[in-house]
């Protein structure tokens, strides 16, 4: 197959990437910004072809899916801070606009689109949500979650007009990569002694385990559909302890109160004035580290035979890659 993956210097992409050569697939273009760090693909890159450009770039975009019988659509831009509100819209909602026009132009034979469960849609904490159920405007969604919404509907509307495509909504995904982002921060933070602990729950997949997801739809004859990929959800607290297990670090057990957490977000906005990085934490992230929702995962078990990395397994496995970092970025081998 002639493949074109977007997203393929970021976390996702590059196990992507890499689970793709290692099933056999090797004729593989992949788009990358002109500053995309190449750190997470250091041990494939020279094994794919790379296009320089952006999902808002139509002409790179051309260039790449022409000629593809299967686009894998995994960039998107993650952040909880409302300066970046804007941008995510474009990426990831005008952005998969692009794709999804580019791949009707040039006739791909399938589109593997990858959301969130954050598109699902919350509109309440301690809910239990699957495939079914319905966007809502509500104050439990993210600015995140409502850009991956959109470009959600931008596949749909794909679909209606012929396209061949599914779409993955994968939980907080977690595993090895950078230290400074994602779920790796959580690893870096722990080991350095964090002591707190949010009220809430999250809900966790494996990195490998969406990769390989994303594979079988491609190779399946399933369209039309969406589907969440999660393994399971834990309390943070029970999280939070795990992976200070595996670091030998001290167990967290400083309770982020209410009151705490609007301080905390406060403060955090502050420091980063004057240091010009990125806050730890922000007003939105600590707000949604407080519920709690759980996500159906029995769609991808019953119609994909899907069998789940146990969260309490990629802790481990991920402890274990950390520590022999020694904070560098680096993959599950």
């Amino acid at each position: 197959m002639r493949i074109f993956v977007t997203g393929g210097t970021g976390f996702l992409g590059s196990y992507l990437l890499r689970h793709l050569l290692a099933q056999g697939y090797t004729d593989i273009t992949a788009l990358r910004r002109h500053n995309s760090k190449l750190d997470l693909v250091a041990d494939v890159a020279h094994r794919i072809q790379w296009i320089e450009g952006d999902l808002n770039d139509p002409f790179s975009l051309a260039e790449g899916i022409a000629g593809k019988q299967w686009v894998f659509h995994s960039a998107a831009v993650v952040s909880f801070h409302a300066r970046d509100v804007r941008m995510m819209r474009e990426v990831n909602a005008d952005g998969t606009a692009n794709v999804v026009n580019a791949c009707m132009e040039h006739d791909v034979q399938k589109l593997m689109h990858v959301s969130t469960i954050a598109a699902i849609g919350n509109t309440k904490s301690k809910q239990v949500l699957d495939e079914k159920n319905r966007f809502q405007a509500s104050p439990y969604n993210t600015e995140y979650g409502v850009s991956k919404f959109l470009g959600e509907q931008e596949v749909w509307r794909g679909i209606a007009e012929g396209l061949n495509a599914v779409i993955v909504n994968p939980s907080v995904i977690l595993g090895a990569g950078r230290w400074y982002e994602g779920t790796g921060q959580f690893f870096a933070q722990l080991h350095k002694g964090f002591r707190y602990i949010p009220e809430g729950s999250v809900s966790m997949v494996d990195v490998r385990d969406v990769a390989r997801m994303l594979l079988q739809l491609a190779e399946s004859d399933i369209v039309e559909e969406r589907f969440i990929a999660n393994a399971g959800e834990m309390s943070y607290r029970d999280f939070f302890n795990a992976i200070a297990k595996e670091l030998n670090a001290p167990q967290p057990n400083r309770r982020i109160t209410p009151f705490l957490r609007e301080a905390v977000w406060r403060l955090a906005a502050f420091q980063s004035l004057f240091t010009g990085k990125p806050p730890l934490v922000t007003k939105e992230t600590l707000r949604q580290s407080a519920y709690e929702f759980a996500y159906e995962n029995q769609k991808s078990i019953d119609q994909l035979g899907f069998q789940y990395t146990p969260i309490a397994q990629s802790i481990a496995e991920t402890g274990k890659v950390y520590l022999a970092s020694g904070g560098d970025t680096k993959v599950f081998e």
